[in-house]
């Protein structure tokens, strides 16, 4: 005589009820683009964390110069060898151990940027599209003028009285990116306080931040985590830019983007292409793995945007047959 206890899920044939979470990471998982990013990334976090370690091995601080070891007679860097294991820059100092505490500065600026950023978006978003009128007027002209501003050029205008730092370069890079997020979020807010759910909590007495908390911010989850993570590579490419063009860090603290300036300067990536090869390749996969793992992570948490790029390939494939 069989049991009559309630099923555990591991029959053939039953139904195993799973939560959105364990979806998401199944998604993510199976995706393999997703896994190579994130392997990626967790490598650039890895060598950010671990940058005193690579000093410690190499015997090297990312400011010391060698002239002696990392120039050759003629003042030229030396490639990669024994002692510097990627080379060294004009000044004698190690590429790897400059690589790996650049990779902090990126990461800290690109980490805080987006999320600075990202915050300032919800709040202005959220506020512009559930008020309307002339709150939702005034708040989309400030986007508007926000967008319309010249990057570089007011940059350029902020160094010129304050001088290069980097709490201005996060200032900056949080001024220019949080604009086009808020957007996206006004638009969703606007379809959202049209939902029934929304109009139910207004009759019940429910107050406006009430409802923007507790009803409308848990149903923008997907955009702002989404938009978030694809902010980090654009915060990054910008803090190269500005110290590419010395707007940036501070020499002699390392950088990806002053690296790249170092190597262009008096053409020295002709004869030290190390110096260039490094740090670029750094900064193309780094932003390129939060690239493909942002887009992977909006087709996990928004499958259907999946399902309809999966039908869209099959009909072209009919239609080619």
């Amino acid at each position: 005589m069989t049991g009559t206890g309630a099923p555990t899920g591991e029959e053939d044939g039953a139904v195993v009820q799973r939560g959105s979470l364990d979806l998401t990471l199944r998604r993510l998982t199976r995706d393999r683009a997703a896994m190579v990013a994130l392997a990626v990334i967790v490598l650039v976090v890895a060598m950010a964390i671990f940058a005193p370690v690579f000093a410690s091995l190499t015997g090297h601080s990312p400011i010391t110069q060698f002239r002696d070891t990392g120039l050759s007679p003629m003042g030229i860097p030396v490639g990669p060898n024994a002692e510097f294991w990627l080379g060294a820059d004009q000044l004698g100092r190690d590429v790897l151990v400059r690589l790996a505490y650049g990779a902090r500065v990126s990461l800290l600026v690109g980490v805080l940027a987006a999320c600075c950023a990202s915050a300032i978006a919800v709040i202005v978003g959220t506020t512009a599209g559930f008020f309307g009128g002339w709150v939702d007027l005034a708040l989309s002209r400030l986007i508007d003028l926000v967008m319309s501003v010249p990057f570089l050029l007011c940059a350029l205008a902020l160094v010129s009285v304050l001088g290069p730092s980097l709490m201005l370069s996060v200032s900056v890079i949080v001024f220019f990116s949080w604009a086009a997020m808020a957007r996206v979020i006004r638009g969703q807010v606007i379809s959202l306080s049209r939902q029934e759910f929304v109009q139910a909590s207004r009759s019940l007495g429910a107050g406006p931040l009430s409802i923007m908390v507790v009803d409308i911010l848990p149903n923008l989850t997907v955009p702002i985590i989404v938009y978030t993570t694809m902010m980090i590579p654009s915060a990054i490419v910008f803090e190269a830019t500005l110290s590419f063009l010395g707007m940036g860090i501070v020499p002699p603290t390392p950088s990806w983007g002053g690296m790249l300036a170092d190597a262009s300067s008096n053409s020295l990536y002709l004869v030290a292409w190390w110096m260039v090869f490094f740090p670029g390749t750094a900064l193309l996969m780094t932003t390129l793995a939060f690239n493909i793992f942002g887009d992977s992570l909006r087709d996990a948490l928004d499958p259907k945007s999946l399902r309809t790029a999966r039908r869209l390939k099959r009909d072209r494939k009919g239609a080619a047959k």
